[in-house]
């Protein structure tokens, strides 16, 4: 919970994009340093996997990882602090370069030990309320980080504030996660492998499952629409003309806490529907949220009805994220489990890399409109690809034995 608290501090689309807007003023830099956060997470899950999944205890890894992600987010703080112009952006790009570098291999190891952790039947609504304690921590300090943090320049830099509160936060989560956590050895692991041997085996693991490779190329549709996810708080500033450090800090404020109570609200909702049914409709009711979502911010030009459609994306992304993440432990065999997260993991941050670049220069080149609608089409495209090809894996298991 604390962890995930801060660590969504950084990964709101609202804070940093604006700060690195701020800083750079352009948009392909904004689209760069997204592009060049997924990118850190593109080889560093097969990496990870392949240094875990012959162990029987993964902890000392979560414990590695999540400390160099964490110094990532420190860095950011202190280069506000230290830095100005080009050279503030260039250390924020290096620092969101690390951060995904870091947080790739962490995804599996973390993921790892949920799988080791909690029974499938209680997953849903343990991660749900964990995802909405979290979050709801997450909207009141975005509320203030936006108003008080940013709009007043707190410390002399407020964003640099704002990310030494996400450290803080997620560090103490980490000393949770290592002191109050027991986790359980397997019966059986994989043999040690090589990374080189173990990449050229990747096409057997996701050809021997179809379903399995149809829901991978679900998650890279709806990463890829991701290209407009930095660009939604930008759209709104252009919209509704905002200028100014108190304005901008006020309304950063407001739909920041409007997207994280979208998420906090709804995990209890996704997770029990997750438990109950698996978590493939979770996945397809969270498409059609982002959809409409999406289709309402294009069309108002209201405070009020900007925040729905945030507390919608909020939402949306709440239950793309609890089934994406366990939905994949579902397939497959124990054994494989650290390498299914980790191609999971690969193949969402290949999309999730171009995507933001390619976004950066299509809103500089032709609006944010064109950079939505190249969005819909993705998640159009996911949607029926799920309906059509995607089974609900925990049934598909039970009805093979």
């Amino acid at each position: 919970m604390l962890g995930m608290t801060g660590f969504r501090l950084v990964n709101a689309p609202t804070f940093l994009p604006a700060y690195l807007h701020q800083v750079s003023g352009s948009n392909a830099i904004v689209g760069l340093g997204l592009a060049l956060q997924q990118v850190g997470g593109v080889i560093s899950p097969i990496f990870g996997a392949t240094k875990i999944e012959h162990r029987t205890k993964v902890m000392p890894a979560a414990i590695w990882m999540g400390s160099l992600a964490r110094l990532a987010v420190l860095g950011m703080a202190i280069a506000g602090w230290l830095l100005k112009g080009s050279q503030l952006a260039t250390a924020l790009l290096v620092m969101m370069l690390m951060f995904g570098i870091f947080m790739g291999a962490q995804r599996v190891v973390f993921s790892l030990l949920v799988a080791k952790v909690i029974p499938i039947s209680r997953r849903g609504r343990l991660q749900a309320w964990r995802n909405m304690t979290g979050s709801a921590i997450a909207a009141v300090l975005s509320y203030f980080a936006g108003k008080y943090f940013i709009g007043q320049n707190l410390f002399g830099n407020g964003y640099s504030t704002t990310f030494v509160f996400a450290f803080v936060l997620t560090t103490l989560g980490l000393w949770a996660l290592q002191f109050l956590v027991n986790e359980p050895e397997p019966p059986t692991t994989r043999p040690q492998t090589g990374f080189r041997d173990r990449f050229k085996e990747l096409p057997r693991l996701i050809s021997q499952d179809r379903s399995y490779a149809f829901f991978l190329l679900v998650q890279m549709l709806a990463t890829s629409a991701r290209i407009a996810t930095p660009f939604y708080i930008l759209y709104v500033t252009q919209k509704l003309h905002l200028h100014g450090a108190a304005q901008m800090g006020a309304t950063l404020g407001l739909l920041s806490t409007a997207f994280m109570l979208g998420d906090t609200l709804s995990n209890i909702g996704w997770g029990s529907l997750g438990d109950r049914t698996g978590f493939r409709l979770v996945l397809l009711l969270s498409l059609v949220a982002w959809v409409a979502a999406t289709v309402l911010l294009m069309n108002v030009a209201v405070s009020a009805l900007i925040a729905v459609a945030f507390f919608g994306l909020g939402a949306a992304q709440a239950g793309y994220m609890m089934a994406a993440q366990t939905m994949i432990l579902e397939f497959g065999s124990r054994d494989e489990l650290p390498m299914r997260i980790a191609v999971s993991a690969t193949a969402e941050s290949i999309t999730a890399t171009l995507g933001p670049l390619v976004g950066g220069g299509l809103a500089d080149l032709l609006g944010y409109d064109t950079v939505f609608g190249i969005s819909l089409g993705f998640l159009a495209a996911g949607l029926l690809i799920l309906v059509i090809a995607v089974k609900e894996p925990r049934t598909a298991r039970l009805a093979a034995i």
